[in-house]
């Protein structure tokens, strides 16, 4: 079952850039920045009280953020839910015709393990499930 929703992602040119503009409007610094070598991103994440903004930056002209970039510009690019169980979740929506397009979670940013919903299924929105990592 989804829980909360676990934080916005936000496709951007410059990550530099686009903290300095974050960091205005919010009020705050970025807690946390780390690459994903995997999925060719940068990333920083916001709080905002309970909220979480994840800003993704390509680090790589293959990634699939700078084909975002390019087809639909800077914006929102994906709301990621927190699940308990990834797996069953993955499965149950497979079994309710959603097409997923990761079959096994990977590692994702901020410790988690993340899947994707294609967003021809959710009416134009890319769907992120996350689950936090237990090491």
């Amino acid at each position: 079952m989804f829980g909360k929703i676990e934080h916005l992602g936000i496709a951007v040119r410059s990550l530099e850039e686009a903290n300095k503009t974050y960091t205005q409007l919010l009020g705050c610094a970025p807690y946390k920045t780390e690459s994903v070598e995997s999925e060719a991103v940068d990333t920083s994440f916001f709080k905002t009280g309970e909220n979480k903004i994840e800003l993704l930056a390509a680090s790589g002209e293959d990634s699939a953020i700078a084909k975002f970039i390019d087809k639909k510009g800077e914006g929102i690019h994906h709301i990621a839910f927190a699940v308990n169980d990834i797996h069953a979740e993955l499965k149950r929506l497979e079994e309710e015709g959603f097409q997923i397009l990761n079959k096994e979670p990977k590692r994702g940013a901020d410790n988690k393990w993340v899947a994707f919903v294609h967003p021809r299924d959710s009416h134009g929105v890319l769907v992120e499930l996350c689950q936090e990592i237990e090491e």
